[in-house]
C-alpha cells in the first residue's frame, strides 16, 4: 500500500444474496484525488462503496485503509476479521439519517464521530454554504428530498472539509434529488477537497460529476476497468479546519440512542402496554383462583410475566436505524462494535424492575403477610437479571433486522430461546417466596438461579452480537 493511498481494496469478491456482484476486483483511491464509479444500475457501484466502508462480508479479498499515524489497517477481509474504518465522511445511496434528528443534530453527530470538535459557529457556516441554515432546527423527517440530500451530503463531505489531515469521502449517488446551485456547488468542493489532499471515491450517473474526476473506474460483469478523468471544475474556498478530538463512536451512537428514544418517549410507553394488558388478565386470573392449591410457581411466573414481555418486544431503536438506512451509516463509522453497542441502548432498561413491584402488589395480595415482606426485600434480584434477558432480546431483534430479508425472518422464534432465562428467574422467585432468601451457592438457590439466567442470556447475548454477517 503506497504511502499516499488512502484505501485500498485487492481482489474483493462481493455476493449480494445468491448473485456474484464482484468478482476480485481492486481498486484504489489516493490522496488529492477524486475517483468516480461508473456502471449500469445493478452492475455493483453501491456495492463497492459499501465494501470499502466495510459494511459488506467479503468472499475473498480485503480491503485496507491508512491510519493517522501511516500504518496499513485491515477494515474487512474474506477471513472474517473486521475493524473500524478511520474517521472518513460517508453519503449512502438513501441518506441515512433518521428522521427525528434535527438538521444542526445530524451535521453534529457526523463531524464528531468523524473526530472533529466543531463550534456553534463552524455548524452555521456550514449550513449556511450549502442553504439549510434556516431550517437547522427542523428534523429530518421534515425537509423536502431536496434538501434532505443536501444534509446527508454535507454530512459526508464535511469530516474531510473540516480536516486538516487526508481524510476519505465516500459518495454514493451524491448528486441524485440537487438542484443546479447545489450541484454546481458538490463540483466546487470535489475539486477542493482533492487540492486539499484528502480522497473522494463517488458512485455517480452524472455527467457533470463524472467530468470532475481525476480517474474513472468502470463496472461491467463484476469487472472493473480503469482510465483517467478530465479533472474539469473550479474549487471552492472550504471552511477553515476545526480542532481534533478522539473520535468516541461508540459513546456517540449511545447518546444518539438515548436522545432519540428521549425525543419520542411514546415508543417506550408502547413497550409497556402489552404488558400492562398481561397484568390485567394476570389479576383476572389471580381473582378466580386458590393460589394455594398451585403452589408459587404459578404466582411467581404471572408476577415476571409483565416484565418479561416488556423485555422481549422490539425495541423502537430498531426501526430508527431501518429507516433510510441510518443503521448501515453508524454500521461504517463504528464498525463491528455497532450491533453490541445498540443492543444495549435499544433494551428495555427501565420498565422491567418497577413492572415487576408493580405485579407483585397487584397479584399477591391474598400471600402471607411475613413472607410478602421478604419477598418485597429480594424481588429486585430476579428482577435486575431480567435486564440481561432484555438485552438478549434486544440482541436478537437487531440480529432478525440485519438479515437480508428480516421481515421474512420468524423472530418470535429466535425469542423462544429466552423462554428458559425466564423459568429460571420464576424458580428463584418461587424459592424466595417458599423458603425466603438463602445465600447459598448451591443448584436452586435463588443466587445460583438468578445467576443461571444471567449467564444463559450472556451466552445468548454473545451469539446474536457477534455472529458473523450472513
Amino acid at each position: 500500500m503506497d504511502q499516499a493511498t488512502l484505501v485500498e481494496a485487492i481482489g474483493i469478491e462481493v455476493h449480494r444474496g445468491l448473485r456474484k456482484v464482484l468478482e476480485g476486483a481492486s481498486v484504489s483511491l489516493n490522496e488529492g484525488e477524486v475517483v468516480v464509479v461508473l456502471g449500469e444500475n445493478g452492475s455493483g457501484k453501491t456495492t463497492l462503496i459499501e465494501a470499502c466502508a466495510g459494511i459488506l462480508p467479503l468472499r475473498s479479498g480485503k480491503v485496507t485503509w491508512r491510519t493517522e499515524s501511516g500504518m496499513q489497517k485491515v477494515v474487512r477481509d474474506s477471513e472474517g476479521r473486521r475493524t473500524s474504518p478511520p474517521s472518513m465522511g460517508l453519503t449512502l445511496q438513501k441518506d441515512g439519517m433518521c428522521g427525528e434528528e434535527t438538521i444542526q443534530e445530524r451535521l453534529a453527530t457526523a463531524l464528531s464521530v468523524a473526530g472533529r470538535d466543531p463550534s456553534g459557529s463552524d455548524i452555521s457556516a456550514l449550513l449556511v454554504a450549502w442553504g439549510l441554515e434556516h431550517r437547522s432546527d427542523n428534523r429530518v423527517s421534515q425537509l423536502s428530498g431536496g434538501l434532505r440530500r443536501r444534509l446527508s451530503l454535507l454530512c459526508g463531505l464535511a469530516p474531510a472539509a473540516l480536516s486538516a489531515d487526508s481524510r476519505v469521502a465516500l459518495l454514493d449517488e451524491p448528486s441524485e434529488g440537487l438542484d443546479d446551485g447545489a450541484k454546481t456547488l458538490l463540483l466546487g468542493w470535489l475539486r477542493a477537497l482533492a487540492s486539499n489532499g484528502h480522497g473522494v471515491l463517488v458512485a455517480t450517473h452524472d455527467k457533470d460529476v463524472i467530468s470532475c474526476a481525476d480517474r474513472i473506474i468502470s463496472i461491467q460483469g463484476g469487472v472493473l476497468t480503469e482510465r483517467a478523468g478530465e479533472s474539469t471544475g473550479e474549487p471552492v474556498d472550504l471552511p477553515n479546519a476545526c480542532p481534533p478530538k478522539e473520535p468516541r463512536q461508540i459513546s456517540h451512537l449511545i447518546k444518539w440512542a438515548f436522545r432519540m428514544e428521549k425525543r419520542n418517549p411514546i415508543d417506550t410507553v408502547g413497550r409497556g402496554t402489552p404488558a400492562i394488558v398481561a397484568l390485567l388478565l394476570a389479576y383476572a386470573l389471580v381473582g378466580d383462583l386458590d393460589m394455594s392449591l398451585h403452589g408459587s410457581g404459578l404466582l411467581a411466573a404471572l408476577v415476571l410475566a409483565p416484565a418479561f414481555i416488556t423485555a422481549v418486544a422490539s425495541p423502537a431503536l430498531v426501526r430508527r436505524l431501518a429507516e433510510a438506512d441510518c443503521g448501515r451509516w453508524w454500521n461504517a463509522v463504528v464498525g463491528p462494535m455497532a450491533r453490541p453497542a445498540n443492543s444495549i441502548a435499544g433494551a428495555s432498561l427501565v420498565l422491567p424492575i418497577p413492572l415487576t413491584y408493580l405485579s407483585w402488589f397487584f397479584l399477591a395480595g391474598s400471600f402471607d403477610s411475613d413472607a410478602s415482606s421478604e419477598v418485597l426485600r429480594w424481588l429486585w434480584l430476579p428482577a435486575l437479571s431480567m435486564l440481561d434477558l432484555a438485552v438478549a432480546a434486544a440482541a436478537l431483534h437487531l440480529l432478525v433486522a440485519d438479515l437480508r430479508r428480516a421481515n421474512a425472518a420468524a423472530a418470535s422464534l429466535l425469542l423462544v430461546v429466552l423462554v428458559w432465562p425466564f423459568l429460571e428467574l420464576t424458580d428463584a422467585l418461587a424459592t424466595i417466596m417458599n423458603e425466603g432468601m438463602s445465600f447459598g451457592l448451591g443448584i436452586g438457590d435463588p443466587i445460583t438461579t438468578c445467576l443461571i439466567a444471567s449467564v444463559t442470556s450472556a451466552l445468548i447475548w454473545i451469539v446474536a452480537v457477534f455472529i458473523p454477517d450472513a
